[in-house]
């Protein structure tokens, strides 16, 4: 794991900008698409705000989150509608968006189809990742019902987890998924994140699920 610090979080979001649209542009050197994943919350909204705009090949781009409450895309805690509202817009509304939510009552009813839709896809090619002050990535929540499914060596595409101080069900992407992303960022801000994230070093994955993914991880951290 590698820390990136910056003076301050405008910088961090225009520097992480550049650094993933010159990751996605060198992939889409050598390869016919590039897949990349990324968080919800508002965290990351102002890097989206700069990545958007940025001249690259988008319509050869594929973009996916990293993990989605179970709600519909119209709902106010729909991470898929700050992604159209924050980042699939400018040039980048020409990307594909690879959904994690469809209609049905459970996300078990819908996963196969909805791994379907990702598989052809895989490896990630740049993933950007986001941190609770819990030491919770993706949807991998401490205590979550499926956390240690969703940790496993063989753990499937896709995880329903529910639990973890969560009020709906979630969809997220495994750990194995995520280690095997062609390059891993990390965004975090304030001194409450980056206490935590130092603290996940020490502790075993359950506890805090972002030790699962920090091997060849760079972090961006700003106050």
């Amino acid at each position: 794991m590698k820390i990136v610090e910056y003076a301050d979080q405008e910088m961090l979001a225009i520097d992480l900008a550049n650094v993933l649209a010159g990751e996605l542009t060198a992939t889409l050197e050598h390869e016919d698409r590039a897949l990349f994943v990324v968080p919800g919350g508002s965290t990351p909204g102002p890097v989206f705000d700069d990545l958007c705009d940025a001249d690259l090949d988008w319509a050869r781009v594929d973009v996916m989150l990293s993990d989605e409450r179970w709600v519909p895309e119209v709902h106010v805690r729909s991470n898929t509608r700050l992604i159209r509202e924050r980042l699939l817009t400018g040039r980048a509304a020409k990307a594909r968006y690879l959904p994690l939510y469809a209609k049905a009552e459970a996300p078990e009813e819908v996963l196969p189809e909805l791994e379907a839709n990702i598989t052809p896809d895989l490896p990630i090619s740049v993933l950007l990742l986001g941190m609770g002050a819990d030491m919770h990535t993706a949807s991998m929540f401490p205590g979550a019902d499926g956390l240690e499914e969703a940790l496993a060596r063989n753990a499937p595409v896709l995880v329903a987890m529910r639990g973890g101080g969560a009020p709906e069900p979630r969809v997220t992407l495994s750990a194995r998924v995520l280690n095997e992303a062609m390059s891993k960022h990390l965004i975090i801000t304030g001194q409450q994140k980056r206490a935590a994230l130092e603290r996940a070093r020490g502790l075993p994955h359950p506890e805090a699920p972002i030790a699962a993914v920090m091997s060849d991880l760079i972090v961006h951290w700003a106050e």
